[in-house]
């Protein structure tokens, strides 16, 4: 039976019950008195309370106990000392063991409905999907339902509808409202090359795109099962609250005792007021805030973030986000665009044809740069043999019967520059532009360079950053004086350059000796650092294998996410000790009033006000967790698309 129809069950039996209370100075009194509560505290009892009861018997088998021990005991006291009352002529308390599973159930379904809505950022995500998809079938366009989609084929989308699944465009262009997905307010324009994602809109124009990822590999059922992974896991605070109240439960039930114990046999209270007392205390400290303080603020605040495009995969990565000294950033791709261009060629026409030729197999950014001067220019690439990798430097291969080599500037421990080449090369490199040297037949005919400006993003997230004292590094391969040309225009601390990919991370290693660290890449060569990390931030654009490295995932591939994953990661966790805090002062507060030490002033707490203010307790962590939604960040971003 779910927790509503419990507690409206348990209502329906204890709602004669209060009337009782409440018309009791009037003369009223329940048809068959005593008999007739009892038949409905047993029914309470029986289908409402079985949860508890059940729970804690288990907990005891196993030599534990938990916070439905403190319920299960306080009403299971309640409701066996009134049969015995009963049965002996004795004053009855039945409507107390009824009123307080009542009054619990109602704060669970307070809790139950919340957390509903705390994790409703999953749904809507689900509910963005396309739910079919025009395909290419024999010729024809034909309406297929989603789950009929594979990879490879050919999708029309029309203005104004979703696109089905992860794509490039063939053929066409359009606008499209990306919003949905990433967070990002304003449409983006598509042409013919250009990535398209799943469930966002298509503006006015029509196009046809080529299926890369369908079902679960989409990028919107990855960032699903992200969110789904991110709100049911723990932070590790949470354990420690976990053996708080593996030593919280006995130590109440020992201050019950010791409770009634002083009333009955110190202060010769009536066994009926000591015991009372006892249930009182019981009921008041049940922890159930404590078990939801943290796994709600984990709820609300990895829901929140998914909305900006920013997903963080689990509690454990959230907590260490909140203690981060140092951020540090690869460059490319990360701190610029990701886009290098062509900006200079020295020496002659050869100089360009040789790169292209060296470059034609390669899939580095650099090289796609050559190759696309190389097209503009109406040269064509003749195929190389023999290639060998310089480990760090560059490659080496033959063409046309000739040695030829392209890299950057390491390779001049082989190879030497002349001093007009030399002064050149200083010349672009202070411009902030990458060198690379061209050669062949063990001679340098020339240089080519190469520059990839930063994001416009890149310096307002840099110094937003710094003004929450974080320090900010920059980790690339790239020569010293191109890095720092970047780390000025945007406002980095420190350089850390001519760093081979596979020493990435011990450079990471080397910095968490002042502080724990978060890196921000995109590249399968930082995939090492993400993992190094303390805090991975993988960007959104990266490989699959740096977001798979990540422990946080900026869809937007704009470094202002770093502050807002930053700043959300403190909020909640923030939220989460506020929480518990108030948890723990709810019930240290509580225990000394249910135990009748200002009884003497007539401050008292019966078992049922007990419980109503356990339910309430519970709904204020629940509340204090949603407020989350509303919190004010310094960087805003826009928030996810409603759902239509």
């Amino acid at each position: 039976m779910s927790i509503k129809n419990r507690f409206v069950f348990s209502l329906i039996l204890s709602l004669p019950m209060l009337i009782e209370m409440v018309a009791a100075p009037f003369g009223f009194t329940l048809p068959g008195g005593a008999w007739t509560m009892f038949l409905l505290t047993t029914g309470v009892m029986a289908v409402s309370a079985r949860p508890f009861i059940q729970s804690a018997w288990a907990a005891f088998r196993h030599h534990h106990a938990n916070m439905d021990t403190l319920v299960a005991v306080g009403t299971a006291t309640a409701y066996l000392y009134s049969v015995y009352a009963m049965l002996t002529g004795r004053a009855v308390f039945y409507e107390s063991a009824a009123f307080v599973i009542t009054f619990i159930l109602l704060g669970q379904y307070f809790e139950e409905k919340m957390k509903h809505s705390a994790s409703g950022a999953v749904e809507k995500l689900i509910g963005l999907q396309a739910k079919s998809a025009d395909v290419l079938r024999d010729g024809q366009f034909t309406k297929v339902p989603l789950s009929a989609v594979v990879v490879g084929d050919t999708i029309r989308v029309r203005p104004g509808e979703k696109v089905a699944v992860d794509g490039t465009i063939a053929d066409g262009h359009s606008s499209i409202d990306e919003s949905m997905v990433t967070g990002e307010s304003m449409p983006v324009t598509k042409q013919a090359g250009d990535h398209v994602i799943g469930a966002t809109i298509n503006g006015t124009g029509t196009f046809t795109f080529t299926a890369s990822k369908v079902g679960d590999d989409t990028l919107l059922a990855q960032i699903v099962e992200m969110v789904k992974k991110a709100q049911t896991s723990h932070a590790p605070i949470q354990k420690t609250v976990d053996r708080v109240a593996d030593i919280f439960v006995p130590a109440v039930l020992i201050a019950a005792i010791l409770t009634f114990t002083v009333w009955y046999v110190l202060l010769g209270a009536s066994l009926v007021n000591a015991m009372l007392f006892a249930v009182s205390v019981i009921i008041i400290a049940c922890p159930c805030a404590l078990g939801i303080a943290t796994p709600t603020a984990l709820m609300v605040g990895t829901g929140r973030s998914a909305k900006m495009g920013i997903l963080i995969k689990n509690g454990e990565v959230l907590e260490a986000a909140n203690k981060i000294k140092t951020v540090v950033f690869d460059k490319t791709g990360t701190i610029t665009e990701g886009h290098p261009q062509v900006t200079d060629i020295v020496g002659g026409p050869e100089v360009l044809q040789v790169a292209a030729n060296l470059e034609v197999a390669s899939e580095h950014p650099l090289a796609t740069a050559v190759l696309d001067k190389a097209h503009d220019t109406g040269l064509t690439p003749v195929a190389a043999t023999d290639f060998q990798a310089i480990q760090g430097k560059g490659v080496q291969a033959t063409v046309d019967g000739q040695s030829a080599f392209i890299g950057n500037d390491k390779l001049l421990d082989n190879y030497t520059l002349t001093p007009e080449l030399t002064q050149q090369m200083t010349q672009l490199q202070n411009a902030a532009k990458t060198v690379v040297i061209v050669g062949q037949a063990d001679q340098v005919i020339g240089l080519i360079a190469i520059q990839d400006a930063p994001k416009l993003s890149s310096a307002g997230a840099i110094a937003a950053l710094k003004a929450r004292g974080l320090r900010t590094v920059m980790l690339t391969g790239d020569n010293d004086r191109v890095a720092r040309a970047i780390a000025d225009q945007v406002g980095i601390d420190e350089v850390i350059a001519n760093v081979l990919p596979g020493d990435k991370a011990a450079a990471i290693t080397r910095l968490q000796t002042d502080g724990p660290v978060a890196f921000a890449g995109d590249g399968i060569n930082d995939a090492p650092a993400l993992t190094t990390a303390d805090v991975g931030i993988a960007m959104g654009s990266g490989t699959d294998i740096a977001i798979e490295a990540g422990g946080i995932v900026l869809v937007k591939n704009d470094l202002q996410d770093v502050v807002r994953a930053l700043e959300l990661s403190q909020k909640t966790f923030s939220r989460i000790k506020l929480n518990l805090f108030w948890a723990f002062i709810y019930n240290t507060l509580g225990i000394p009033v249910a135990a009748g030490l200002f009884a003497a002033l007539g401050l008292v707490l019966s078992p049922e006000l007990a419980g109503l203010g356990m339910a309430f307790s519970s709904f204020s962590v629940v509340a204090s967790s949603l407020l989350l939604n509303k919190s004010k960040l310094t960087s805003t971003a826009a928030p996810i698309a409603k759902v239509a």
